[in-house]
């Protein structure tokens, strides 16, 4: 077992087989986490930080939608789905109606029986289940950031 220590963001990630990890290159890529909770926001940094992706970053639903219209050039979204002001199933519904092709990868800690079926008919491509396993995350993400 392999035990990561963040201790600038006060996380302790457990993982088995670390070594198995690929590391990802996604130096001229756009990732836009829509994070409400401030310790899943660092977990995500400090996991996507060694793939080198440009991080942009909001914690509501509304922001999100304005984000993708002034950036144009976001390559994939990890959205939260409980969200503060705009959820992110409404968002993503907006998201998926302007831009078909960019994914979304939604991510929450509520996972019950039949959520995963109402946040993909939303437009979400892909579900994942919080506490997220950050090498599932990498593997999803590399399906649509990889050249």
């Amino acid at each position: 077992m392999f035990l990561l220590l963040a201790p600038e963001i006060g996380l302790e990630i457990k993982q088995y087989y670390i070594f198995m990890i690929p590391i990802f290159n996604w130096k001229n890529k756009r990732v836009l986490i829509v994070e409400d909770e401030e310790v899943n926001l660092k977990f995500l940094e400090a996991v996507l930080r060694k793939t080198e992706a440009e991080l942009l970053w909001t914690d509501n639903g509304v922001d999100a939608i304005e984000i993708v219209e002034r950036e144009k050039n976001i390559d994939l979204i990890l959205m939260d789905i409980r969200l503060p002001i705009m959820d992110g199933c409404e968002a993503t519904k907006i998201i998926k109606s302007r831009y078909k092709s960019l994914p979304v990868i939604a991510q929450t800690a509520y996972a019950l029986k039949g959520d995963e079926e109402s946040i993909r008919k939303s437009g979400c491509d892909e579900y994942l289940t919080k506490p997220l396993d950050f090498e599932e995350l990498l593997e999803t993400m590399n399906k649509y950031l990889a050249d």
